[in-house]
């Protein structure tokens, strides 16, 4: 019997990761694959909708008018069609970077910490450099949000492979750091001027991010959004870094044995996937709110997580996902409003979804392992 640890027997799943890149297939094998793929879920979010419509019922409303205002407030015109849009502006870009987290067998779970980092990063440098031209000013508050995210993503990384720390953990306990830290900073160092409410001063108008379909909120972050998506779309299947990042998530030993640095992809994973979600918050005080506040984020970090799963973790198929979820956050509110649910059934909705999602995604990964 072979023995399970040789090196023929390590190789092997980075092999097959191989073969997969040079083997040819056909425009249609692909099509089918493609929409197999997507099938399952959707049929998981249309259970999780189900079972919403049932609790809803239960609870004495109608489901079918619930659901009539949920579509209608996402979809209805442009104005809310591009609400949808910048709802889903911070899912796509954490979706795409817990998807490369993911890709290495990183359970990155503080992406929420993450966003918090980077948005506190690029409103602390924003107000600092106020004085600076639009044209220098805009770059450098996306990139101090990129730093931000990036060090808070590797602090964990580095818990991992030094310390052999599970990134569960830590990136769990890192979250409330970070969200903590946001509240003493709006409170305390970083209050604005008047001291009455505990958020920042505005930043400038030169820091701020253009908005380019009028009189309508979206702005040039979505646009920003979709292009890191094929970017990470190029980088994980089509580069030598990427390829390593997810011969180390197929099997670690077999990629360490193969030559490739498995401490350095984790830690570069961390830092794309961290980096990523701190350019979200970065988006989201430049191009939405204009300073920071307690609760900026209504929990994109997490919802990210099924956004990530639900693409199966590919960056293009995330930025669909993203928009599903900025859909139904955008009509859950107008639901809410609209059709006097209560914000408890609509968060239930919400939870149920992503828990769906959830569910499936770990499924299909365990599924995905046990054929490796």
């Amino acid at each position: 019997m072979e023995d399970s640890q040789s090196p023929d027997s390590l190789l092997r799943p980075t092999r097959a990761l191989a073969d997969d890149a040079h083997r040819p297939a056909s425009v249609i094998s692909r099509l089918l694959s493609s929409l197999l793929g997507v099938l399952p879920p959707i049929a998981a979010i249309l259970v999780a909708l189900a079972v919403g419509g049932l609790i809803l019922f239960a609870a004495g409303y109608n489901p079918v008018l619930a659901y009539q205002v949920m579509w209608e407030g996402a979809f209805s015109d442009l104005r809310t069609f591009t609400e949808v849009l910048l709802n889903a502006t911070p899912l796509i870009l954490i979706g795409t970077g817990l998807a490369v987290a993911f890709r290495c067998s990183i359970w990155n779970i503080g992406a929420e910490g993450q966003f918090y980092a980077g948005a506190v990063l690029s409103v602390t440098g924003a107000l600092l450099l106020s004085g600076l031209p639009s044209l220098l000013l805009v770059p450098i508050v996306l990139i101090l949000g990129v730093i931000g995210g990036a060090l808070w993503g590797m602090l964990a990384g580095y818990l991992k492979v030094r310390f052999e720390a599970s990134e569960i953990v830590t990136t769990i306990m890192l979250n409330f750091v970070a969200t903590i830290g946001t509240s003493y900073l709006v409170t305390g160092p970083l209050i604005e001027e008047a001291g009455k409410f505990p958020q920042t001063a505005q930043i400038a108008e030169a820091g701020r991010l253009l908005r380019f379909l009028p009189p309508t909120r979206l702005h040039i972050g979505f646009l920003l959004a979709l292009a890191l998506a094929f970017v990470f779309y190029v980088v994980i299947f089509k580069t030598s870094i990427g390829y390593a990042i997810r011969a180390v998530g197929i099997n670690a030993e077999a990629a360490r044995y193969a030559g490739i640095d498995v401490k350095k992809n984790i830690l570069l994973a961390m830092a794309i996937s961290g980096g990523l979600a701190g350019l979200a918050g970065a988006v989201t005080v430049a191009g939405l709110t204009y300073r920071l506040f307690q609760t900026i984020s209504p929990g994109y970090g997490f919802e990210g997580i099924a956004v990530a799963l639900l693409a199966n973790n590919h960056p293009i198929g995330v930025i669909f996902t993203g928009i599903l979820f900025g859909a139904l956050r955008s009509g859950s509110e107008v639901m809410q409003m609209n059709a006097k649910i209560p914000s408890v059934m609509v968060f239930a909705i919400q939870g149920l979804v992503i828990l769906s999602v959830v569910a499936f995604g770990v499924y299909q990964l365990h599924f995905k392992r046990r054929r490796v």
